[in-house]
């Protein structure tokens, strides 16, 4: 059965966009008067190789459930589709009659061909509400897109603050008919064999809910944000870019609950701008996350080196702060920004390592996991990005370490190190035993690194 024109309900599609609050999407589709259906489609065909990693999908099961929850208690419900989604749209559409689509713009390669899939079976309203500033609006007085941070967050910061955030739709008019819907529990997005997620669902809670929540907890530090930031064994980052990336609260509605604050807040705010700025690098470079902006490293003889990769992965490489960080980032999903810099460097340029390798595992096991912010990291650190550290600028780990104060950070995700001293626990001469002696020395691998980058320059 087919609903008639006149009563025909209008899709809002969702992707990374899952909340009701500040959601455009949702907002016009009320606003139309029309019965709206919520649909989100698992698509692993169309990003291909881009699937979503474990750790994103236990995001994604619990998003759209507190997500599926949020709407029933306004009068409507979350339809689950699996496939490629201009197909599972399509199966909608046959079944409800519904020829528009609202969604919110997406800027990742795969998501753009899908966008155009869609619009051509329907009429499609993409809308910008993800990001501070639609990417590729910010531009040069030339009308060329910025490619260097400083410049692009100069021209950004002269279009803020960002509109107020939209309330949250009351009410959704139910349509006539729901169409078949998934049963999230047979998307197998939760690890049994073994369960690995104990440590995610003590740190986290997705959903909308938990985005506010976190929000609210950052808001009252926000002044201290550039005193703090750096400092893994103090709680003063926000931790809001897992809720951030999966749609769950809006960069304005952290814009508008932070800007006030006073003191260092700015740089929270460059943070938020940063996440701009790796939008606008992707939408013109797609394919970032796999290729070296500057063409002179595909020149560099990177090591293939799977024992030492492996125990950069498990936290193995006898430097607690790498160490402390990797194992962090396994149980939890997450690691510290100060951390992962000095992770990513030390695999690079350390272990002489190809940063994509780096890039591959953090797709994989962070729950913030981005496409434009991974890949725009990596190529910051690695030297190879169109904006990135100089290659021969080598982070000493072992210096960052009590520089940063790390010490009960490294207790907490290093336990073989706890009994240590905090003068002895950054670099033990003795280690404990069960913990690893250095797989490569902080001289050795410097040395290694620079000698390759000359290499490379000669060649």
């Amino acid at each position: 059965m087919t609903a008639s024109p006149a009563a025909s309900p209008c899709i809002v599609w969702l992707r990374r966009d899952l909340r009701l609050a500040d959601q455009p999407a949702f907002a016009a589709a009320a606003a139309s008067g029309a019965p709206v259906i919520p649909v989100y489609v698992l698509d692993d065909d169309t990003p291909k190789h881009r699937r979503m990693g474990a750790a994103s999908r236990w995001w994604l099961h619990h998003s759209l459930a507190s997500l599926d929850a949020d709407l029933r208690r306004i009068g409507s419900r979350l339809i689950l589709r699996r496939g490629k989604c201009h197909e599972e749209l399509a199966a909608v559409r046959r079944q409800t009659g519904a020829r528009i689509v609202h969604a919110l713009r997406h800027y990742e390669p795969w998501w753009r061909n899908a966008e155009k899939a869609v619009g051509k079976a329907f009429t499609l309203y993409c809308h910008d509400g993800n990001y501070l500033a639609p990417p590729g609006s910010v531009t040069t007085g030339a009308g060329q897109p910025y490619k260097i941070y400083t410049p692009f967050w100069r021209a950004l910061s002269e279009r803020m603050p960002p509109a107020p955030p939209l309330p949250a739709p009351e009410h959704l008019a139910a349509p006539a008919i729901w169409p078949q819907s998934d049963d999230l529990a047979d998307w197998n997005l939760l690890p049994s064999k073994p369960d690995w997620a104990g440590g995610m669902r003590e740190e986290w809670t997705p959903g909308e809910a938990g985005a506010r929540e976190r929000l609210a907890d950052f808001a009252p530090i926000a002044a201290r944000y550039e005193e703090q930031r750096n400092l893994p064994s103090v709680e003063g980052t926000s931790r809001l870019s897992p809720h951030l990336h999966f749609g769950e609260i809006s960069p304005a509605q952290a814009w508008h609950a932070a800007a006030a604050k006073g003191g260092s807040v700015g740089t929270f705010l460059g943070e938020l701008g940063w996440r701009d700025y790796a939008q606008n690098v992707i939408l013109q470079y797609p394919d970032y996350a796999t290729r070296n902006a500057r063409e002179a490293f595909d020149r560099i003889a990177w090591r293939d080196a799977p024992a030492d990769l492996a125990a950069w992965q498990q936290g193995r490489t006898g430097y607690p702060i790498v160490d402390a960080g990797m194992r962090e980032l396994w149980h939890t999903g997450w690691m510290h920004n100060r951390v992962r810099m000095i992770a990513a460097s030390f695999l690079v340029k350390h272990l002489l390592i190809d940063w994509r390798e780096g890039e591959r595992w953090f797709w994989d096991t962070l729950v913030d996991a981005d496409y434009g912010s991974n890949a725009v990291n990596w190529q910051w650190t690695a030297g190879t990005g169109v904006d990135s550290n100089m290659f021969v600028r080598i982070m000493a780990p072992l210096t960052q370490s009590p520089k940063f104060e790390a010490a009960d950070y490294i207790r907490r995700w290093v336990p073989e190190l706890a009994q240590l001293a905090d003068r002895d626990i950054h670099d033990p001469v003795r280690p404990p035993k069960g913990y690893p002696a250095k797989i490569v020395g902080h001289a050795e691998g410097r040395a290694r690194a620079l000698a390759a980058h000359g290499l490379m320059k000669e060649s």
